[in-house]
């Protein structure tokens, strides 16, 4: 009975464990170079991504500028939005309030951005600008109210004199609160009028006024992203040309930068939002600000002249496109220009008389067709003759294959661009199919930018399953690094009670941050991109999906490690062993560092109430004769490093 028993437990664990696979790294053909910038992030404003989310601006529509002056604000007493003789001319709307000396008092209230979070103990800044229409002092109570309409933090400003002037004040929150609200009460009698409210947390990222949500950006960080592309996306091109993005518009004082609205607010109309705008006070310096701050590398994208194309057939005359090219070369000057330039005069004002180093610039979004190349003709023919030494990223169109995308692709090399942006949002099952995709690719044309991508299972949850499709969708990048040059997942944020997309990397909440299993796959790559290539195979072949394995390796000669990356995307556990040649010294007894990203459930995911669901795990095996082995488990991912001596 024992040996009966004995044997039905080998017999289980064969139809477990697959039978092991060598694969063998030679660190004696070392290949492309890996750029440092390859692995990073797309931001664009959907999802209220910026104000809501990444602009830690807390008080929606502060300027009385949407379409409905007071959408966001409930007011009670006189209140009347006026505009004549305003405060800021690009942004002329303000409010007049009339304390008559009723029971009710005269004022208003900001609901935020599907509430306002608060936490406890934490101070919040809260200004506007004023004047009294007599002169005389007129007295604010200002209060921080949480769900049960309770007040859990005051402050006071005292305002005097008929000239518009700024006022602010400090508040502590007493508790911590989801979907708070602001109130404001003019307690003297007399008008005032007030323009562009304001509330941020003190401690935004790196304290900075007008700043960034410290927790995203930390999220960021913590990616270690390579480069940083912005603003879009979609909303480069607008569903109109007068809606699209225009960065002269996101520069200069936050006060005086006009909104737009964002072409997300009504694009699904099963995700309905009409009081989605864009502020710009998460403007072209602050995106810059923000590369510099992760070490990224910025992409900046500029409209092309055309419409969104899914929406619209509007679009500039070729004829007319000069103003466009301008754009994109005084962008340059923005980021670039010397301080006594037009536009780098308007970067050190600001607060950066440095330039920021901008290297490459993307012209349009994913236009396809004869309009867009026969846009990006002169917008081509102006870079390369004012700034030769920027690179020019164009596109392949919204599909990875098809149509738009074989006629884009010679066109793009017809013109010479740098990089061709291609985008793929698909199934789990294509990013697994093609993670080969660039092993065949014309190493001799214009360089990939995979530009948008994320694998879309049937819920669009952002599940275990997908990340690893995506991961060992990677380790095909990775591999034709001589290819692709640029890789950032999209899209990068989205708020949990106001998302029109998905899936999307990070999920935030007025508290909260949610880094999804996608996020970790994405973590895991950028903070482990080595110098060079180097191959990994199989009985002569690369590890492309055979038995659902996927694989790839660098060396990072900075730091004197190989990087193996490993993706088991079948359900058994499989004996790996990874043979390592090539090396100066034998490998004996030294410590193989692995870090483990793996599910039993492919369908898990992380949530506000339960974060850490899927997290990276950590933990080390020995090598032993010029090796090292370990049992790869179902739904999972590795990243193997070792100290080598080069």
């Amino acid at each position: 009975m024992k040996k009966l028993y004995i044997l039905l437990l080998l017999l289980a664990a064969h139809t477990l464990v697959k039978a092991q696979k060598t694969y063998v790294v030679d660190l004696g053909k070392t290949g492309a170079e890996i750029r440092p910038e390859m692995y990073g992030v797309f931001f664009e404003d959907i999802n209220f991504g910026a104000d809501g989310g990444l602009y830690a601006e807390l008080i929606k529509n502060r300027s009385f500028e949407f379409d409905q002056p007071l959408v966001g604000w409930i007011p009670f007493g006189e209140v009347n939005v006026l505009s004549e003789d305003p405060c800021f001319d690009r942004n002329p709307h303000y409010v007049r309030l009339n304390e008559k000396g009723l029971r009710r008092g005269t004022g208003l209230e900001n609901t935020g951005f599907t509430g306002i979070g608060f936490k406890q103990n934490d101070r919040y800044r809260f200004s506007f600008y004023a004047r009294s229409l007599d002169g005389g002092e007129k007295k604010f109570r200002i209060e921080l109210i949480n769900e049960a309409n309770n007040p859990i933090g005051k402050g006071e400003l005292h305002l005097s004199g008929s000239g518009w002037k700024k006022y602010e004040c400090l508040i502590k929150a007493t508790q911590t609160c989801a979907k708070g609200k602001i109130r404001l009460v003019l307690e003297s009698a007399g008008e005032a009028d007030l323009d562009h409210l304001s509330l941020f947390p003190v401690e935004t990222w790196k304290n900075r006024e007008n700043g960034l949500r410290k927790d995203l950006v930390e999220a960021l960080y913590d990616l270690k992203p390579g480069v940083f592309r912005f603003p879009g996306g979609c909303i480069i091109e607008g569903n109109t040309l007068e809606t699209r993005y225009q960065w002269k518009n996101s520069v200069g004082p936050a006060e005086n930068r006009p909104i737009n609205e964002n072409r997300w607010n009504y694009t699904f109309k099963h995700r309905f939002f009409p009081d989605y705008y864009q502020s710009y006070g998460l403007g072209f310096f602050e995106f810059f600000l923000l590369s510099e701050d992760l070490g990224a590398e910025p992409l900046p994208v500029v409209s092309c002249g055309l419409a969104c194309q899914y929406e619209s057939t509007e679009c500039v005359p070729v004829a007319d496109l000069e103003p466009y090219i301008q754009d994109a070369l005084d962008l340059i000057e923005f980021a670039n220009g010397a301080t006594d330039t037009k536009w780098g005069k308007v970067r050190a004002e600001m607060g950066h008389p440095q330039p920021f180093n901008l290297k490459m610039i993307a012209i349009g979004n994913e236009q396809w067709g004869e309009g867009y190349v026969e846009r990006l003709i002169p917008f081509v023919k102006a870079l390369r003759k004012q700034h030769p030494e920027i690179k020019i990223v164009g596109s392949a169109g919204p599909t990875p294959d098809g149509e738009n995308f074989d006629y884009l692709w010679p066109k793009m090399k017809e013109l010479k661009v740098d990089l061709v942006d291609e985008h793929y949002y698909r199934s789990p099952e294509w990013f697994l199919e093609n993670a080969g995709r660039y092993d065949h690719y014309d190493r001799n044309g214009p360089k990939v930018f995979a530009g948008e991508y994320a694998a879309h299972p049937k819920n669009r949850d952002n599940n275990v399953a997908s990340a690893i499709a995506e991961a060992a969708f990677m380790t095909g990048l990775e591999r034709n690094a001589d290819v692709v040059h640029l890789a950032t997942y999209a899209p990068l944020f989205a708020h949990v009670d106001a998302w029109q997309w998905k899936p999307d990397m990070i999920w935030f909440d007025n508290l909260n941050v949610v880094r999804t299993p996608n996020y970790y796959v994405q973590q895991m790559y950028a903070r482990n991109v080595g110098t060079n290539t180097l191959p990994v195979t199989h009985e002569g072949n690369v590890i492309s999906g055979k038995d659902g394995l996927y694989a790839s390796a660098c060396v990072d000669k900075g730091q004197s490690e190989v990087i193996v990356k490993i993706v088991n995307a079948a359900a058994e556990v499989q004996d790996i062993h990874i043979s390592l040649k090539g090396f100066k010294k034998p490998v004996k007894e030294a410590t193989v560092q692995i870090t483990c990203l793996h599910s039993n459930v492919p369908e898990a995911v992380n949530t506000v109430a339960a974060p850490h669901t899927v997290v990276p795990t950590h933990f080390s095996v020995q090598t032993n004769d010029n090796g090292f082995q370990f049992k790869a488990l179902g739904n999972a991912f590795y990243v193997c490093k070792l100290k080598i001596q080069l």
